[in-house]
């Protein structure tokens, strides 16, 4: 697993605030004639409201899988269910996000585990997998496992959990060793608390995205558009172009950093 990254300043300037701004704009006008995709859990019951109500969500640290430079200046962290049509969709747009900016070191990507077991039955299941691989392989051998997950079915089928162990091979992770990961039950803990994280946090749908700018966050709702993440992250880079963040030898260690 990669170090555990270091986060901006939490003083971060009202230029950046107003960032946060353009981002909710974004998303509102674009979403005019096409409403942000959701999936929602029935169990408990989740209005469109209380999805969107979100109280904090916990700092990244080193239990996370980060694609890209932990030290990025902008996190992307993402809650999501492997099974999830609209997740695999905002899947590749945060690839596509990934090749534009991860390069730059200028944005890291976070994925954490939210099945929604009652949608999707198998979806628990694959996130244990996901994290199995992740402990047996690395930072690198989960997303490739997790990239496969998403790029090996169609938007409206569940994943063929049959080939999970093919998944995990390809991963760099034997059969063997992911059988005995999965009997310890370990990883599985690891998912339910997750999710109860993610529950308690006021997430009840998945994805569920936040853009995150020292102790800053703007939510991003559903499986937004490629165009619409996209210009959210131009406004936010441009802000910090600007020399709008303290100097490096300023910025406290993520330990010290509340997230609101």
């Amino acid at each position: 697993m990669e170090p555990t990254p270091k986060s901006t300043s939490p003083a971060i300037p009202v230029a950046i605030v107003a960032g946060f701004g353009l981002i909710a704009l974004a998303i509102y006008f674009s979403g005019i004639n096409n409403k942000p995709t959701i999936d929602t859990d029935p169990i408990p019951v989740a209005t469109e409201k209380q999805a969107t109500t979100v109280s904090k969500i916990r700092p990244v640290d080193s239990t996370d899988y980060i694609k890209g430079n932990p030290n990025a200046s902008i996190l992307v962290v993402e809650y999501s269910d492997y099974d999830c049509p609209f997740c695999k969709n905002f899947h590749n747009t945060m690839n596509r996000i990934m090749d534009d900016y991860g390069v730059t070191g200028k944005v890291a990507w976070v994925y954490r585990q939210y099945p929604l077991e009652q949608l999707h039955p198998n979806a628990k299941r694959i996130s244990q997998t996901a994290m199995c691989v992740g402990e047996l392989g690395g930072n690198d051998a989960f997303w490739k496992f997790t990239d496969l997950v998403f790029d090996e079915r169609d938007v409206n089928e569940p994943t063929n959990i049959s080939k999970l162990p093919e998944y995990a091979e390809k991963s760099g992770v034997t059969k063997a060793d992911l059988i005995s990961c999965l009997e310890s039950g370990r990883q599985a803990k690891i998912v339910d608390d997750s999710v109860i994280e993610a529950y308690n946090a006021g997430i009840q749908g998945t994805p569920q995205t936040f853009v995150i700018v020292g102790n800053q966050m703007a939510p991003i709702e559903g499986a937004q558009p490629y165009a619409v993440v996209k210009q959210s992250i131009e406004n936010l880079i441009a802000q910090l172009e600007q020399g709008q963040v303290p100097p490096e030898d300023e910025v406290p260690n993520t330990e010290d950093t509340t997230v609101n």
